[in-house]
């Protein structure tokens, strides 16, 4: 798991948690003053982001469309059934009462009075959009009871705006009339609350640990062969994603990218930071699986080199055999033994105890014993160990980049005196190119590597020939606000270090290159950026590296799913000289409910 991903799920924390509990503890006892406006539900939502009733106390009728009686974020849906008429007014709100389980029911029409409030799901500093609801809430009367619920609004092509949010220049829609025939999240925004529903809806995000998935109510946008959803571009934020999450007792459904939710599914349109908006639904269709299977490449010729590159997300000796066994199985059977891999977050030998321990000998020790139990080669490793506590990722853990690679196909050049805060440099031996020390990290005092990853090279030969390979992890996105953030475009702050990190490894291939412009060198690793992102860009520059990624037909070009986005973090890259090879993105992890890890690795097989 990158470290962008390291976060709590509970929906308020801190001061806001206690805040909000108070409220709700004390809901049933003090009443609300009587003077508190009267007005539509249309009237509270407003048609802004923001209400203009917020911090005020109203009194509003609707029916009771949705119930969550369970968790620290209890409350209740309610729903105008007529509305105003405006498509920009919502006309339902949550009414949120805390760990307080709701005494109303589905059905009836009620009369509630309560505060205003705009909530910031993660706070407000994530960047996230705000959901409108009740608070400190009290019923004043029922006033009929089994009542049908409002007809769900269709999501589909059709009523989904192609255009993802207006462009504020970075800064804040909250002020800008919603228009939700124009833009997305307007569209989404204008039916916050509201009962929607997709039918036959196709999972392009697989189920996580927390009972969420994503689906696509846009089947024909940016399609993956293997059914997920492309984000090819800044600009390509596929409108037609939508988290689904269940307010219903029954099992949620295990799916994986390429299923489908056949049938209806339906309930309130809900808003949180992690993914957006999302249905929680009351009915739910009938999961129709796939059958996705895991891919497998093709083992390399005896003239091919293989080189691959795997994320193991924090491995570590007290992960259970199991993952060991699948990453394994994975590199033996899916990846066919490459040559050489490079491998991104291995931690140290104890991992998240954060004890001063940095080795990692019993890590690389436990997966090369699962690789050859699997039938692989006997792999050896390179590595070297980071700084306690500097190289980021989860505290404690010592995340690191390596090397494994089959001795009886590969050589391995080494060059003693690379340590932790040794800057690896490029030698000059009457021409030909050669490193300082083997393995080496690439100016690892830098500023742009702090709380990083750096970047490892390693000197390989294969069959008579240099191969210089740098194992890379980048730091996260953590920092970004996201896509769907109330500021627009959404700021990508962290990509301010990964493209001085990129510039650095440029830098490096380009010394290389200086002496040696046919040297053969391969840059590759968990780059957390895209094919099109400036850290790409940077990375290429002068044209020393080709990304191979772009060899892919643009459905292929993905080795993370992300909030229903397939998306390429990971990348293999080549110099000039390596003219001839085969690429391939190995899809084994990233669209599954059951992962051994959250990336998918690659592999090129290279004649050099």
């Amino acid at each position: 798991m990158t470290s962008r991903h390291i976060a709590a799920r509970g929906r308020r924390t801190g001061l806001l948690a206690a805040t909000a509990l108070v409220g709700s503890l004390t809901a049933g006892l003090l009443a609300l003053p009587a003077h508190a406006a009267t007005v539509t539900i249309a009237a509270v939502q407003g048609t802004k982001r923001l209400s203009p009733y917020n911090g005020q106390q109203v009194t509003v009728t609707g029916i009771v469309t949705a119930i969550r009686s369970t968790g620290t974020s209890r409350g209740y849906w309610i729903q105008d059934p007529t509305g105003d008429g405006n498509p920009a007014t919502s006309e339902a709100l949550f009414v949120y009462t805390g760990s307080t389980t709701p005494s109303t029911k589905v059905g009836n029409r009620i009369t509630v009075r309560g505060t205003v409030s705009e909530y910031y799901p993660g706070g407000s500093a994530e960047g996230g959009q705000s959901l409108t609801e009740l608070t400190s809430a009290t019923i004043t009367s029922t006033l009929s009871t089994g009542n049908a619920l409002p007809a769900a609004f269709t999501l589909d092509a059709a009523s989904i705006p192609d255009t993802y949010a207006p462009d504020a220049g970075g800064g804040s829609i909250e002020g800008l009339t919603l228009a939700p025939s124009t833009y997305a999240l307007d569209r989404y925004e204008s039916l916050e609350g509201m009962r929607v529903q997709v039918s036959g809806a196709r999972v392009v995000g697989a189920t996580t640990p927390y009972s969420e998935l994503f689906v696509t109510a846009e089947p024909t946008e940016h399609p993956t062969p293997r059914g997920g959803t492309v984000y090819g571009s800044y600009a390509s934020q596929n409108v037609g994603r939508v988290k689904v999450e269940s307010l219903l007792t029954s099992a949620f459904p295990v799916a994986d990218v390429g299923d489908v939710l056949s049938g209806t599914t339906a309930g309130p349109l809900d808003y949180d930071n992690f993914g957006g908006y999302g249905i929680q639904a009351t009915t739910l269709g009938t999961l129709t699986d796939n059958a996705l299977a895991p891919e497998t490449t093709r083992a390399q010729t005896a003239g091919e080199l293989a080189v691959a590159t795997y994320n193991v997300e924090n491995l570590d000796p007290t992960d259970p055999q199991s993952k060991f066994d699948r990453l394994a199985a994975g590199i033996v059977r899916n990846l066919a033994s490459p040559d050489v891999v490079a491998l991104e977050e291995v931690q140290d030998n104890n991992g998240a105890t954060d004890d001063g321990v940095v080795a990692a000998d019993q890590t690389y020790a436990k997966l090369i014993a699962a690789i050859t139990a699997a039938g692989g080669p006997a792999y050896q490793y390179r590595q070297i160990n980071p700084v306690d506590d500097q190289d980021g990722g989860e505290p404690g853990g010592n995340i690191r980049v390596g090397f494994l690679y089959n001795p009886a196909r590969v050589g391995f050049t080494d060059r003693p005196g690379g340590t932790s805060t040794t800057a690896v440099s490029v030698v000059n031996n009457a021409g030909t190119a050669a490193l300082s020390v083997s393995p080496g990290r690439i100016s690892p005092s830098d500023s742009a590597w702090n709380a990083s990853r750096k970047p490892l090279v390693g000197e390989f030969t294969f069959q008579g020939k240099t191969v210089f390979v740098v194992a890379n992890h980048f730091t996260s996105k953590g920092g970004d606000q996201p896509l769907h953030s109330r500021f627009q475009p959404p700021a990508r702050s962290s990509e301010t270090q990964r493209g001085q990190q990129a510039t650095q490894v440029n830098g490096f291939v380009k010394q290389i290159l200086a002496v040696q412009p046919s040297a053969r060198v391969v840059v590759l690793g968990d780059l957390n950026d895209f094919e099109f992102s400036n850290t790409v860009t940077t990375l290429t520059s002068g044209g020393v590296l080709t990304p191979l990624v772009n060899s892919l037909p643009a459905g292929e070009r993905y080795t993370y799913v992300y909030q229903g986005n397939s998306q390429a973090i990971d990348h293999i890259l080549t110099s000039p000289a390596l003219t001839s090879y085969d690429y391939d993105i190995v899809h084994v992890n990233s669209e599954f409910a059951d992962q051994a890890s959250d990336h998918d690795p690659q592999v090129v097989r290279l004649v050099p």
